[in-house]
């Protein structure tokens, strides 16, 4: 079997320890219950859950740096969503509201907007400023970036 990996929840923010071979089998948090993967974008609006989720997460996550008022970030959100999808469970998707955030956006030195950052490891690997708009785009700039 296996070392655990550590998963953190996108309902409680709990730590996880999640047996490799178990990430397909729908785990559900061992607080409070909830499934840790929910096909949709986890939004991590404060540095405290950001910080938790992309030092803690031993998978890659991705996360999508957005504005409600940006054109291009609602352009790309139903894309992001579907490949959330796609992506689960073996990356965690998730996304920043500058807006709400903005000290998140300054810290990661988002220019614009939307701005795709993957981290692995607690490091961000790859970054991709602009939208793009098929989900497949996405899976594949995720996929090209992940260590082998």
């Amino acid at each position: 079997m296996s070392e655990p990996l550590h998963i953190v929840c996108p309902h409680c923010h709990t730590t996880n320890r999640i047996a490799p071979e178990q990430l397909g089998q729908s785990p559900d948090c061992g607080k409070c219950h909830q499934p840790l993967f929910t096909g949709h974008p986890v939004a991590l609006d404060d540095e405290a859950t950001f910080d938790r989720h992309i030092s803690r997460s031993q998978i890659p996550v991705v996360v999508d740096f957005w504005a409600p008022w940006c054109g291009p970030c609602r352009m790309m959100a139903p894309a992001y969503e579907q490949a959330a999808q796609l992506l689960e469970p073996h990356v965690q998707v998730a996304k920043v509201n500058t807006e709400a955030a903005q000290t998140l956006g300054a810290r990661h030195q988002i220019r614009s907007i939307p701005t795709l950052a993957l981290f692995v490891g607690g490091r961000e690997v790859a970054r991709q400023s602009g939208a793009l708009t098929s989900p497949a785009q996405i899976v594949q700039w995720v996929q090209s970036h992940l260590p082998r």
